[in-house]
Order: C-alpha cells, then structure tokens, then sequence
C-alpha cells in the first residue's frame, strides 16, 4: 500500500538479500548507523540513549531495562493499560459515531509507552497531541518555506510544553518516590535534563509513533480484506499474530536499518542500508509469491513471521512483544465495534528522520450508541 521515498546515505551499500541482511545485523563488528548515530556522543553511556550505544556498555543498558519488556510485565503491568485505554477510546468513537484513527491509537501507544518511561503525571491525550506536533515530518516535504519555518517553531513550542507539562511533574514525583520506570534509574544516575528530555524521545519515536503506524497500516489491510478481517476476529492470539506479523513483513514500518564499520586507523568506512521492503520479497527467504499477504507463510517456513521487520542481532527491537500485544488486542476491540468501517484511507507521508512511512487522516465511523 505504501511508495517508499528511500533516499540512502551517500557512500552506503545497499542490502535487499535477505541472508545478508541478517548477517549484517548479527554481526559483533558493526556499529549502530542511521539517524546521525555516528555524530552522537556516548563517551558517558548513563547519559546516552540505549539506541546510540554499541559493545558492552548497550550489552549493560539494554539488561537494565529488560524487565520492561518481559512476558511478565506485558500481561501483568500493560495489559491493564491497553484495556482501560482501548476502552477509553472505543467507547469516545461510540458517542461520537467516528473518530481519527492516527489520533486514537496514538493515544494508546503514548498511554503505554509513558508508563515505561514514567511520564505518568500528566494528562495522556495532552501529551499525545504534544508529541505528535513534535515528532511529525513526513507531510512537511508538501510545504513551502514559510510553512517549514511554522511547523519547526510548533515543533519547539511543543517539545518546551511537553517538558514542562510531561516531564517536570514526572521527575518532581519520582524524586520524592521513586518507581520502577526510566525516569527514576535516570535520576539516580544523576542524567542531565538534556540527556533525560532525549532519552524520553528516543523512548516515544522508537515505542509510540513505530506502534502507531503499525496500528493504522494493519487496520486498513483488515478493513481492506474483509476475508483477512474474518480471519483474524475468528483467530486466536496466535493466528492473529500470524496475521499482524504477515502485515508487517510486507510493511516494514522502519524501512531502512543501517550498520556502519568502526573507524579505522586508514579512514575507511563501511556503511551498510538494508532495504527492508526488498529484503522481504526475497523468495530465497520468504518463499513464493513474496508480494501476497499469507498469514501461514512463517509456519510453512518455519520462521519467524515479522522476519528483520524488528530488527535481529543486539539491536533488535526489545519492544516488539508490547508493541505486537498493543496492536493486537485494539484492533480485536476496534472490529468488533457495531458498524466500524474505514471511511477515509489514511494520507500516507514519509519521516526522513525516522526512515519510515507516516499514515495521518484515516477516520472510522461507527453505529452511534
């Protein structure tokens, strides 16, 4: 459903087979690359996003925070959430009769994603509309000068407001009580509020706007298909995973990786970009038909079913079971809903920052209640 607008790094090879891919990305060598990693200072691994890091001292920060993660805190810590707040918003779409499907699931995303980091002090969809001002990109190509310099002033006006109102009150309760959350082992660590305001970025570009687009890109494959819906409402947990992770694979959310070599004393680099849309139509590794959406691909294949769409090696994607049970138990609620249909396909823009797709404007009606 989506055109890519992949613009590679000079001086980058481009990956699109698979079993390179993987082995790029297994690889001990290899440093983390795109989105300016390479100009990021991590002298002080305490201060520096866990995205940034490499070798030991990511080893060390990733087992820090992997309780976060765990089947464990997924059903006893998030699942709670993801009710209240699917709830929350499924029952708003009933009064109402429609709602925006980019703005509801971001507020889920953001509801979730806050408790992780801590930012639980503040009002979610305040916080949800801040964020989105402040991460929001891949529409802005459309404007002219004026209208760049405007939404780079609301950007800075919303990242002011959202540590302000998101940040502040959050810090200010975990120094009186510390939890168990990201914002209570950074101040024990004694981060700088720089370090702590991109540590909270990190944490809402990588765990909210990637879960969003995932959100929105698979329900309009299932209000597209009314067959795969059927399926997937009929299936259990984990023939709907099948069916998310089948999405993904072919919707890549992120869909450049890049890996680069450590600087060498003769000043030859090695910049790798793997493709992730064509590594995924790799019938050496997918199988036949590469561009068909088939739930039961992984299983005949015997693989897994997002295959590089979380990543593989160090860096893989610690939230991809949140993010999968986030979208999951939505979307079963959402087509559930008496009379939801898609009325507006989504706009579909590209975030050069985050080298992925954005989907904006989709809207769901329903029966009123």
């Amino acid at each position: 459903m989506v055109a890519q607008r992949l613009k590679i790094e000079r001086g980058a090879e481009r990956i699109r087979a698979y079993e390179r891919a993987r082995e790029i990305l297994l690889s001990k060598e290899l440093l983390q690359g795109g989105a300016g990693a390479e100009y990021v200072d991590t002298s002080d691994p305490d201060k520096s996003p866990v995205f940034f890091l490499d070798g030991a001292p990511h080893r060390e920060k990733r087992t820090s925070i992997a309780r976060f993660f765990t089947p464990k805190a997924i059903t006893s810590r998030y699942h709670a959430i993801i009710e209240r707040e699917t709830t929350r918003l499924l029952d708003q779409l009933r009064r109402d009769g429609r709602s925006q499907l980019d703005v509801i699931s971001f507020e889920l995303t953001v509801a979730v994603a806050a408790n992780i980091v801590g930012l639980t002090n503040s009002d979610v969809p305040r916080m949800a509309r801040r964020l989105a001002v402040m991460l929001s990109s891949g529409m802005q190509h459309q404007l002219g000068l004026l209208g760049r310099l405007s939404a780079g002033l609301r950007k800075g006006q919303a990242m002011l407001s959202f540590y302000v109102n998101d940040i502040t009150p959050a810090l200010r309760a975990r120094r009186e009580s510390p939890q168990d959350d990201l914002l209570s082992e950074l101040l024990a660590k004694g981060a700088s509020r720089r370090a702590i305001l991109t540590e909270c970025m990190t944490y809402a570009a990588a765990g909210m706007v990637t879960t969003r687009e995932f959100i929105v890109m698979a329900a309009w494959h299932l209000f597209d298909d009314p067959e795969l819906r059927a399926d997937f409402l009929a299936g259990d947990e984990a023939r709907q995973f099948a069916v998310l992770n089948e999405i993904l694979r072919l919707e890549p959310i992120a869909s450049l990786l890049y890996r680069r070599s450590p600087d060498s004393p003769d000043g030859r680099k090695e910049k790798y970009a793997l493709d992730l849309r064509a590594i995924h139509e790799d019938e050496a590794a997918v199988g036949p038909c590469p561009r068909a959406l088939d739930p039961d691909r992984a299983e005949r294949l015997k693989t897994n079913g997002a295959f590089l769409s979380f990543g593989a090696g160090a860096h893989h994607c610690p939230g991809k079971q949140v993010a999968l049970h986030e979208t999951r138990m939505f979307l079963d609620a959402l087509l559930r809903v008496p009379g939801v249909r898609l009325e507006r396909a989504p706009d579909i823009g590209w975030s050069d920052t985050l080298l992925s797709y954005e989907l904006r404007n989709a809207v769901v009606v329903c029966d009123r209640a």
